[in-house]
């Protein structure tokens, strides 16, 4: 929230009455309060909601977002407080740019994260863009993280509530974008603040579970969405111990992840082994123990830098980082290759760092985020 009594709660010097914003509406409870909590502070509120795939196909699924019962809540909550409720159908730009990559990369040995796609390349490119041609002065969504105005510009922060921080899937949001960019909900001590205010509200999606699921992948079944994009795309190969010996048959590389432990198919061993590589070519899983896992060096791509000097006027930066949106941050040093390339050495080796998640950068002094690039198979040591 603004400190300067001249600007609205958006931190625009007008009445909220004359300060228009694009709440991107999910269906689910956060983006619901958002919209709810706009619309009584007397913002002028457009809701917009995505149709991202079939959502004749979704209707009967819980557990993910933007399905068809979910277009009929967002609508039902702009009827209820009485501003304007759009869906756009982005569902060929969806398939372009999140299902196909999610479907390369699988089949590539990576491990990717599809959320952080959408958010970069479809709710805040395509749908920021239509705010602007709407005529909106900033986009809200219900997403926990915060934007503060910083010396420099507006600023990253992790959300107060650290068990429900979304910075991890938000590290691509670039210095442009944050500018257009509002998060009521960062602030928040908890969600049962959220839920509390959508009683307050008398919102028909209170009580409404939250999503677990990748919202075009029922079940968190990966393999299934990937054989059914891509037939025969699943070939047979051989489990391999990281000693050469073939220990097993598998279905096909796309039903393992780096880290993986259970569900190898290879019971009656005495130690416990792993997933510590995946060759796509060679049509080979390879297995062993826990330590081969540990990894100190990264490579990155694909960097999006949110610091206030220039990502390369340092030959490197110590902060934190995050391998995995489940962990830590972890104390790091980052050395830039070029504009938006760098290795990452982690102080502490991880384990499972795999092609294909994100890594995000974190100052050591605070909550604010510096960014953050993609894990590439460079060589990982």
């Amino acid at each position: 929230m603004p400190l300067d009594p001249a600007l609205n709660s958006l931190g625009f010097a007008k009445p909220p009455a004359e300060t228009r914003v694009v709440v991107a509406m999910s269906g689910g409870v956060d983006s619901s309060v958002v919209a709810a909590q706009l619309a009584e502070e007397g913002y002028d509120v457009v809701g917009v909601t995505l149709q991202l795939y079939d959502h004749g196909a979704a209707l009967a699924k819980k557990g993910a977002c933007c399905a068809g019962v979910d277009i009929h809540d967002a609508r039902r909550v702009a009827e209820d407080m009485g501003f304007p409720h759009y869906v756009l159908d982005y569902e060929n730009i969806f398939r372009d740019v999140v299902i196909d990559e999610f479907a390369d990369s699988y089949l590539g040995g990576a491990t990717p994260v599809p959320c952080i796609r959408c958010n970069e390349r479809v709710k805040f490119k395509d749908l920021l863009q239509t705010a602007r041609d709407l005529d909106a002065d900033c986009m809200a969504t219900g997403h926990y993280i915060q934007r503060h105005d910083g010396p420099n510009g507006p600023e990253l922060h992790c959300a107060a509530d650290a068990a429900r921080d979304q910075s991890y899937f938000l590290f691509s949001t670039t210095q442009e974008q944050l500018s257009f960019l509002r998060f009521p909900l960062g602030h928040l001590p908890s969600k049962a603040e959220t839920r509390a205010l959508a009683a307050r509200y008398n919102l028909p999606v209170a009580d409404k579970p939250d999503s677990q699921d990748i919202c075009f992948v029922p079940n968190g079944n990966y393999a299934a969405v990937i054989e059914k994009l891509r037939p025969g795309a699943a070939e047979p190969g051989d489990i391999i111990h990281a000693d050469g010996r073939v220990l097993g048959q598998h279905d096909g590389v796309i039903h393992y992840t780096i880290g993986q432990r259970r569900g190898l198919g290879i019971g009656g061993l005495s130690d416990p082994l792993y997933v510590v590589r995946l060759d796509v070519e060679g049509k080979q899983v390879i297995v062993g123990p826990k330590e081969l896992l540990a990894t100190r060096k990264v490579p990155l791509r694909e960097i999006n830098w949110l610091g206030d000097a220039p990502f390369e006027s340092a030959p490197e930066w110590h902060v934190a980082v995050k391998v995995r949106s489940t962990r830590p941050p972890r104390e790091a040093i980052i050395r830039p290759l070029g504009a938006d390339t760098a290795e990452v050495e982690l102080l502490t080796p991880e384990e499972g760092v795999s092609p294909g998640q994100a890594c995000v950068f974190y100052d050591t002094r605070g909550s604010r985020i510096l960014g953050g690039g993609w894990i590439w198979k460079g060589e990982t040591r």
